[in-house]
């Protein structure tokens, strides 16, 4: 398992990658504990899943969530058995808080936090964990810049006052609905995530289905990644199955996005080693189309443009205007034509 401290500090180019269980347990510890297996299994770095006590989250009068909710509940006593499962398996784990007796609950069995898309107008559970002083994931879903730039100057100016830690405010693009359609995605938000909130790191949290729009999330410069995590799609009529990745899928976008971290490199424009090695057979020489004396007038017959096997080094031959140049030494037929040469 990778160092906390090293996990967001921004420098690292390793994709943070979240498997979202949620509630795709439905209430069952035994299912949790598979969850995270095989979660384990896929290569992601982290689990996620969402705390509350349902009193506190809805309406009672809403009964057919309620209920749904209350089947859904996993105890306190539970999370710390599945945190503790999770971190022996070399995750991170982390769970959501619902509501603000789960929040403080949390804090005492994980090292970071994330506000739900739901939440991220619910200033007083924000003001809560912020006030924990730890690394704080908020989902952008259904906020707007405005929204978004309320929810963070509250988190920093908390930040402010308490002791400095290696923390990071992240912010994920995210959009709220299940499943989001493709031409809903607007994935191009990240960039204007950046741009807006230079301090912050941007990472997506996908509702679409399949693994399209993370990876492109990841080339526009997401540096976390959460999708959602199920057994099977067709485990329940519980919605989140059907937008979930299976382990299969789960897989393939952990193998995908760190083939795609190798592809991005550094993003410095340099010649690759690669490139170096094949220089002298890709680049054009000029070269003599006929036996040229000393101290002839080249005009554009004499020379024509080709690739050599000559492993003559390429610093030795500027592009240089060699048109009404004068030759210094006698240049026949198929030779090279140095810049050292003419006049």
């Amino acid at each position: 398992m990778k160092k906390f401290s090293s996990l967001f500090s921004g420098k690292s180019k390793r994709t943070f990658i979240v498997a979202e269980i949620g509630n795709n347990h439905e209430g069952s510890l035994k299912v949790a504990k598979k969850l995270i297996t095989q979660a384990k299994k896929c290569g992601v770095d982290a689990v996620k899943f969402q705390t509350f006590i349902p009193e506190l989250f809805v309406s009672a009068e809403d009964k057919k969530r309620f209920l749904q909710l209350k089947k859904f509940q996993l105890t306190f006593k539970e999370f710390n058995i599945l945190s503790k499962f999770a971190k022996n398996l070399g995750l991170h784990f982390f769970s959501t808080p619902l509501d603000l007796t789960s929040a403080k609950f949390l804090n005492k069995i994980q090292k970071f936090f994330k506000i739900a898309s739901s939440d991220n107008d619910f200033y007083p559970l924000i003001k809560l964990v912020s006030n924990f002083n730890k690394t704080l994931i908020i989902s952008t879903g259904l906020a707007n810049v405005k929204i978004i730039n309320k929810a963070r100057k509250i988190v920093l100016q908390t930040w402010k006052k308490q002791k400095k830690r290696n923390r990071k405010l992240i912010l994920m693009h995210c959009v709220s609905n299940y499943p989001a359609e493709s031409h809903e995605a607007n994935l191009m938000a990240i960039t204007t995530l950046k741009k807006k909130f230079k301090e912050c790191l941007i990472g997506y949290s996908d509702h679409t289905v399949g693994n399209v729009a993370a990876l492109s999330a990841v080339a526009l410069g997401a540096k976390v990644i959460e999708k959602h995590f199920t057994l099977n799609k067709n485990y329940s009529n519980f919605r989140d199955h059907k937008l979930s990745a299976d382990p299969s899928e789960m897989e393939d976008l952990v193998k995908n996005i760190r083939s795609l971290e190798l592809m991005l490199g550094s993003g410095e424009k340099k010649l690759q080693n690669s490139e170096k090695k094949n220089l002298k057979l890709l680049r054009r020489r000029p070269v003599a189309t006929r036996n040229l004396f000393k101290n002839k007038k080249i005009k554009v017959e004499d020379i024509k443009w080709i690739r050599t096997k000559s492993k003559i080094n390429d610093s030795a031959i500027k592009n240089i205007n060699i048109i009404n140049k004068r030759s210094k030494i006698n240049i026949y037929k198929n030779q090279i034509i140095f810049s050292k040469n003419l006049k």
